[in-house]
């Protein structure tokens, strides 16, 4: 639970503070003073050789356009990391070697603080209707046991989808918690992105930060080592992308919170986007979410949510916004300050534990396609072949509701249809109700369980729809039909007893 991960990063970061001499602490307050003389940064963006006008490249906070020759000048003001392009729709996406997308270049002044950073981009392979990408959403592997989980089920089932979709997804992108608090496991997450084939771009986990650092601007050092900056933007098609850092890291522990740097970045980003188009945001921890209403709690721990959402709504609120997410190893939609909100399942589930989320959300990824400025998904199941989007349940398996069958639709959201069937006669829509699932309360709850992490625990969720069977019902089929007319179904077969039919 994010709570007492926030325990454990806490006794972490005590046990490591223990390792660093008083000199190399000292040396990392003085390397916290910033470089503050402008530097000069100039380029050419091209386009299989040509120059590429209206491109916007930036330092993180200033952004300028290329001109009709793709020629841009920058000044940076001496504290930003990287300079980077948003790549546009019609360009393939760079590589570094490990396979990670390549949109950055380290900011390295010569002695007059100038430099030369130009981006030669290459056009797009296009193929069928629209535009893939997948979802990963907390990986988090802490050890070798982590590890042997993710890259035996997680990654052969990304190959397959990969394989498998109409046509291949334009890019990855993995939502944070890309590790579990240990950063020199990326060279292994890295390991996995060249299996996989395709582009990955990454946001920043409250488990990526360097838990020594002793401020915010100091945590991402590792990450940016590996992956470039932590906040930036990309266009898909006619969706304009945009990844953020939601991660504030204040020296023992982190909040949901967006720095200054990155809004006004951002209302600067956004500036150059039509109003009205389709907004695509990606970060880790959600802006809002409903776990505390679940537990008729009156406000929102600051480590779930953004403290400061609002900022964050309001230079959203000329565009078609959606926010996706990772973070709370659980599924849930919802709309929130006007943005649509996918709270993602965890890729390692609840914690490489067991085969569910706390939620009873199968471990498993999304892919979302791009159609025009329109966003269709779907989260798939990593721990089986076929494309699942519910679990049936017997009745009585949900002890607050005896009697009545339940049906975990994990994905379900406005647009869903949920209907049933007794005995091949459909019964109508079934009922949603706030619960817990059954598998993940038999897995999680209980006195050492789950064995290897015994402070996981499942949690309520707004994804489970019940119905009452009648007592001579013998079959019992339930469709879940997406908002896009997909249809996914589920058949239970009801045990008959000694003295007839089941009940």
């Amino acid at each position: 639970m994010p709570d007492r991960r926030s325990f454990l990063k806490l006794s972490g970061l005590a046990a490591a503070g223990l390792m660093f001499p008083r000199a190399t602490r000292a040396a990392r307050i003085a390397a916290l003073a910033p470089n503050t003389r402008p530097v000069r940064i100039r380029g050419q963006v091209t386009l299989d050789g040509r120059g590429l006008a209206r491109v916007p490249v930036t330092d993180g906070l200033n952004v300028v356009t290329s001109n009709a020759e793709g020629v841009y000048e920058l000044i940076s003001d001496g504290r930003r990391p990287f300079v980077h392009v948003c790549l546009p729709a019609g360009s393939r996406i760079p590589q570094n070697a490990s396979g990670t997308a390549a949109f950055y270049r380290p900011i390295q002044p010569d002695a007059r603080y100038e430099m030369t950073a130009s981006f030669d981009l290459a056009p797009a392979t296009r193929g069928g209707e629209g535009e893939s990408f997948v979802l990963v959403a907390d990986p988090q592997v802490q050890n070798e046991e982590d590890l042997r989980q993710y890259f035996a089920e997680t990654v052969p089932h990304l190959q397959r989808t990969i394989r498998q979709l109409d046509s291949p997804p334009r890019f990855g992108i993995t939502c944070g918690d890309i590790v579990f608090d240990r950063v020199p496991l990326f060279a292994d997450y890295e390991r996995s992105v060249r299996e996989l084939g395709i582009p990955f771009f990454q946001v920043l986990g409250n488990h990526d930060v360097d838990l020594d650092a002793l401020t915010d601007e100091s945590s991402t050092a590792s990450y940016h080592r590996h992956f470039g900056p932590a906040w930036y933007s990309f266009e898909l098609g006619e969706i304009h992308c945009v990844v953020l850092d939601t991660v504030f890291w204040y020296g023992r522990s982190y909040i949901g919170y967006l720095t200054r740097d990155q809004l006004d970045w951002l209302a600067r980003d956004l500036h150059l986007v039509e109003a009205g188009r389709t907004v695509a945001v990606f970060v880790h921890i959600p802006p809002y979410n409903l776990r505390h209403e679940r537990y008729s709690s009156p406000r929102s721990s600051t480590t779930i949510h953004l403290t400061n959402r609002q900022a964050l709504y309001d230079l959203l609120a000329p565009y078609r916004a959606y926010v996706l997410c990772g973070h709370m190893h659980e599924c849930e939609f919802l709309k929130d300050g006007g943005a649509d909100i996918h709270v993602l399942g965890a890729a390692c589930g609840a914690w490489w534990t067991g085969p569910v989320c706390v939620d009873g959300a199968p471990r498993g990824y999304a892919v979302y396609e791009a159609r025009g400025s329109e966003l269709r998904w779907r989260y798939l199941d990593s721990t089986t072949p076929h494309d699942r989007q519910l679990r049936l349940y017997p009745p009585g398996a949900v002890m607050a509701f005896p009697g009545e069958l339940a049906a975990n639709v994990w994905a379900a959201g406005d647009g869903w249809q949920i209907d049933w069937y007794e005995n091949g006669v459909r019964r109508g829509p079934m009922d949603r109700r706030r619960s817990e699932d059954p598998l993940a309360a038999g897995l999680y709850r209980g006195e050492g369980l789950p064995a290897r992490r015994t402070w996981v625990e499942p949690v309520a969720t707004d994804h489970m729809y019940f119905a009452r069977p009648a007592a001579g019902a013998r079959e019992i089929v339930v469709e879940a039909t997406d908002p896009w007319g997909r249809i996914s179904t589920e058949r239970l077969v009801l045990a008959a007893t000694p003295s007839g039919p089941a009940r």
